[in-house]
């Protein structure tokens, strides 16, 4: 649906209470979150008349200012290797972009897409981020890793200071992550903190983490708290996971102490004689959904991006009836 013109709607009495952002995607399914982020940002989108963000609550009654919008071209691209094989880079990562501004981008990772090269590794965000070196020559920078096959919010700095800053806040825990995935079973406690000592060893599909002893060798504290959404009929939880330090593959690793290994996970999922069901693809199900960090200039707002699930999570949370929108009240908490 095309509007050429700016429109406005009254916000009905049985959506009292709904987040604006919810409000848009029933009404305007085709329309991006990224590109909702741009017109909140740029006060394109009003209530009232007023200014607002993707988390405020709307009353019935008011009127919400929308904008010429193009539904057709601006839902998310969830790309996959194969679909970007042919793309040049700098294409593909603009595909991928949820927030831009002068000194930061936030980027949807695809499932599948290395962060960094490395055995094996032909194309990575790293190395595509030769193609978006400004005038001055200066390279976007990495600041934060994700697993290869886990999707969702990366965040690359545009400048040698704004990599400093947020790589600061990274190192002293001032970012809040947020991660959901697919679980064997349901933890019988519906939330909870996860504290043990892991280590890095080597093993012959690569380098894997396992619980250690605490004072063993090479042994670093890892800590996550978890909360369960919901809960499927195939012994299947959907679980979101904040990591509170960085470890690798800290959430894999915890979600596999705790007895309910992630879903699709090569390296961690340890459930003997049990078959994926039918509709689920052997794929990891884990996805970095949500990240708000302080910006790299002060007095700036915080950095808040969204990202939206990946085709293969997608299509398990329509197989077990899971609302994304009950996600929603856990993604504002944070």
């Amino acid at each position: 649906m095309a509007l050429g013109a700016v429109t406005q709607r009254t916000v009905e009495t049985d959506e009292a209470g709904m987040r604006l952002d919810r409000w848009f995607k029933n009404h305007f399914p085709g329309l991006g979150f990224g590109k909702l982020q741009k017109l909140l940002r740029s006060g394109q989108v009003r209530v009232d008349g007023k200014r607002s963000k993707s988390a405020d609550r709307i009353e019935a009654g008011q009127v919400v200012r929308i904008p010429p919008l193009d539904t057709g071209d601006t839902a998310p691209r969830h790309m996959t290797p194969t679909t970007i094989r042919d793309r040049n880079d700098a294409d593909v990562l603009r595909d991928m972009v949820l927030f831009e501004d002068r000194k930061v981008f936030i980027f949807n990772k695809p499932s599948g897409l290395a962060v960094q090269g490395g055995s094996g590794i032909n194309r990575s965000v790293d190395s595509m981020l030769e193609s978006l070196r400004d005038k001055s020559g200066q390279k976007p920078r990495l600041v934060h890793r994700l697993d290869r096959d886990t999707s969702g919010v990366l965040v690359v700095a545009k400048t040698r200071g704004a990599a400093a800053a947020l790589t600061k806040s990274f190192r002293h825990r001032t970012t809040q992550k947020t991660y959901w995935a697919l679980l064997f079973g349901v933890p019988r406690q519906r939330e909870g903190r996860l504290s043990t000592y892991v280590v890095k060893e080597q093993g012959p599909d690569g380098d894997r983490m396992r619980i250690a002893k605490h004072g063993e060798r090479g042994a670093d504290h890892a800590v996550s708290n978890y909360r369960v959404i919901d809960a499927g009929p195939r012994r299947v939880s959907w679980v979101e996971m904040s990591p509170v330090t960085g470890r690798t593959h800290q959430l894999r690793l915890h979600a596999q102490h705790m007895g309910h290994p992630i879903i699709g996970d090569p390296k961690y999922f340890d459930v003997e004689n049990w078959e994926l069901p039918g509709g689920v693809q052997k794929r990891l199900h884990l996805h970095a959904r949500r990240i708000v960090l302080p910006h790299p200039d002060e007095g700036e707002p915080p950095l808040d991006a969204t990202a939206p699930l990946p085709p293969h999570m997608v299509q398990s949370w329509n197989l077990f009836a899971f609302d994304e929108a009950d996600g929603l009240e856990t993604d504002e908490v944070l």
